[in-house]
């Protein structure tokens, strides 16, 4: 048994591969990246990575496949340079880097990852150089030696000046007491640094940057005797405040700092947690205007919602950024943040003025402008960013301002600028109730809209929802855009002008001396009481000019033959309601007459078995009806659909002919046959 069991494993073994047998730990961001560098480099030889530089900086970073390929960093030009990959070097006259490089203590490692600045410092210092070089293990994130020149002179002078306090400590603090590899940096978490055991904070992206306090991660994994090396882009400094300590204390934060305190938030802002706080300056308050800012500073949700869309789930460091990407706020909307060179860009815009001021909980980038959310928005202000602007003018002229910047909950249905392309329609009574018959009695969202539903306008009408499969439609208008839900109205783009409907299909009929025959006609087939009645119709309906069109005999045959005419009428009568932003590229609709009717939309126009329609979409309490010039005509009156059946039936009585001739050998028994084909083609 025991043997069994021990082959039954090595064939499952054998069966899944080395994958099954061989798999280790899941590799980091960061040593993904890695591992691709290496993939580009190695045609230039063994442990040779493939870096990116920007051109005319010194910012390089190992290439993930989207950079490989884009060659853009921050939307600059890169250029592609080969570099040993962390730990290797050069043996002279081999190719690439088989060299692992030489062990040797923390000091001596300094000096080969290019922190020959941090080695000179250790040296002024009395205590740190033994340190390093003696028993112990130990994590040093050392700054490169650009990152010590970028300091500000008065800082440098400051910790050069008292070499065994300031400078001491700042070196310490960038040391933790034990080995910590990348593979153990995670996103979020803290390590205790070897200065009065004050945390360091680290954050490891899904692009591979790993930033030690906001600090980019240029080399990693430099092994030494007693420790390992980590060769960073800045000079890190210790973090004492949150956030709400840092509103507080920033003059530039007054009117934050109001608002915070107004909201609630700052009990947040002060407590655990890794955010990253977008913070308005007052220079971001003063450029809204005062009604806006009024508004929404004395209404608590609206102001929650507007810091809420300033504040990021979790700790987002400049460095991390080398391409767009979207990041959702605490509100739950999403920010597009991108950078452009050096300066940072949310949704497009370069209106971070200072970034990186980390706090314990977090880090804070000022920003310049408010970013105002759609729920703390008024339905003019929705409109003010959006393509419906003719018809928000519409609304104002009509009147109706105070219901699109008031408090009552309400959808807007809101046309198109290109709808108004010919010109808008004056401003009459006819007009405002039209208008008023584009506002909704409720906050609706679109999607928990159902096929079916009736909705109330302010114009006191019902309207109705049809679901299609590519389309959603309120009457004849259907939704060209997602709707923006505001504080307490809702904006949904339309693509067309709404008419709610005028009576039933007869009614409409009746009303429209274009269909006087058309009447006339379903009253003598007995279809009034039909089309008069509750139900979902959509009628193409043929104008006067189209019954004058048949020629004179075959309009007389139909007309006096009630039986026929109430089968062609109800041929162009579909049983449920379509229009024509539902319909597509083609729908089939089941006519009434039993057959279907091919509808399509090409260029705009709505054609019906190919015929293009006259005037779509009049729409009517029991359905919808299509003007058409041409009376339709069902597949088995078509002259062509009689032709066709004609030939199947001279080319089956062919095919018995010539099954005949076979067998009989030209038998008189063919005469019968011949004799049948000729009266069958007679008639």
């Amino acid at each position: 048994m025991a043997l069994f069991v021990r082959l039954l494993a090595l064939a499952l073994a054998l069966a899944l591969g080395p994958a099954a047998t061989l798999a280790g730990p899941a590799k980091s961001p960061y040593q993904l990246v890695l591992q691709h560098s290496r993939l580009r480099g190695r045609q230039h030889g063994p442990n040779v990575c493939a870096v990116q530089k920007v051109i005319g900086t010194n910012r390089k970073y190992f290439t993930n496949c989207k950079q490989w390929y884009q060659r853009k960093i921050c939307g600059k030009s890169t250029v592609i340079s080969y570099e040993c990959c962390p730990g290797y070097e050069k043996v002279p006259g081999e190719k690439g880097c088989p060299a692992a490089l030489p062990l040797s203590n923390l000091y001596e490692t300094l000096g080969v990852v290019g922190s020959t600045t941090t080695q000179l410092y250790t040296d002024r210092t009395e205590k740190l150089r033994p340190e390093m070089e003696g028993p112990g293990s130990f994590t040093i994130f050392a700054p490169s030696n650009e990152a010590w020149a970028s300091l500000p002179a008065e800082v440098l002078d400051s910790l050069v000046s008292n070499v065994n306090i300031e400078l001491l400590n700042a070196l310490r603090y960038h040391m933790v007491g034990r080995r910590v590899l990348t593979d153990e940096l995670k996103h979020g978490m803290t390590l205790t640094s070897m200065y009065q055991n004050s945390n360091i904070q680290i954050h490891h992206y899904p692009n591979g940057i790993v930033t030690v306090n906001c600090a980019r991660l240029l080399k990693a994994d430099h092994h030494a005797t007693n420790g390992v090396v980590h060769l960073i882009d800045k000079v890190i400094s210790t973090i004492t405040n949150n956030i709400q300590q840092i509103i507080e204390i920033e003059d530039t934060f007054e009117t934050l700092r109001a608002a915070v305190a107004a909201s609630g938030l700052n009990t947040m802002l002060e407590g655990n947690g890794q955010y990253t706080l977008l913070a308005p300056t007052n220079e971001a308050f003063e450029k809204i205007p005062s009604e806006t800012l009024n508004r929404i500073l004395g209404d608590p949700e609206a102001l929650r919602d507007l810091l809420n869309n300033h504040i990021l789930k979790s700790a987002m460091c400049a460095e991390a950024i080398v391409a767009g990407l979207s990041v959702e706020t605490l509100e739950g909307t999403t920010l597009e943040v991108g950078c452009s060179g050096d300066m940072l860009t949310i949704n497009g815009k370069a209106i971070i003025s200072n970034k990186d001021i980390l706090a314990t909980n977090g880090v804070i980038h000022y920003i310049d402008e408010l970013l105002i959310p759609d729920s703390a928005k008024t339905l003019f202000e929705l409109a003010a960013e959006s393509d419906v602007s003719t018809a928000i003018d519409l609304f104002r002229q009509a009147g109706l301002s105070n219901h699109l910047s008031g408090s009552e909950r309400l959808t807007l249905l809101a046309p198109l600028n290109s709808v108004f392309k010919d010109g808008t329609p004056p401003i009459d009574a006819h007009t405002r109730n039209l208008l008023r018959n584009h506002i909704i009695k409720d906050q609706l969202a679109s999607k928990y809209l159902y096929h079916g539903q009736t909705l109330e306008t302010l114009g006191s009408k019902k309207l109705r929802v049809f679901v299609y499969r590519n389309s959603l439609c309120i009457e004849n208008s259907c939704i060209a855009a997602h709707d923006k839900r505001g504080r307490y109205g809702t904006l949904f783009t339309m693509d067309r002008v709404l008419t709610p409907p005028m009576g039933t299909v007869m009614d409409v009929l009746k009303g429209d001396n274009r269909f006087s025959m058309l009447v006339a006609a379903i009253q003598s087939a007995g279809l009034t009481e039909t089309l008069n009645r509750e139900g979902v119709y959509t009628v193409f309906a043929p104008t006067n000019e189209a019954f004058r069109a048949l020629p004179p005999r075959e309009r007389s045959r139909l007309l006096g033959d009630a039986k026929e005419l109430a089968n062609i009428l109800k041929y162009h009568i579909g049983d449920e309601i379509l229009v024509s932003g539902g319909i597509g590229a083609l729908v089939r609709l089941k006519s009434l007459q039993g057959d279907k009717l091919e509808v399509s939309l090409k260029n705009n126009v709505v054609s019906v078995n190919k015929e293009p329609v006259a005037e779509p979409d009049i729409m009517a309490t029991n359905g919808v009806v299509h003007v058409i010039t041409n009376v339709l005509q069902p597949p088995a009156n078509r002259p062509q659909e009689r032709g066709d059946e004609l030939a199947d039936s001279a080319l089956e009585i062919f095919k018995q002919a010539s099954a005949f001739s076979r067998a009989s050998q030209r038998s008189v028994r063919l005469a019968p046959v011949y004799q049948k084909l000729l009266e069958r083609m007679k008639h």
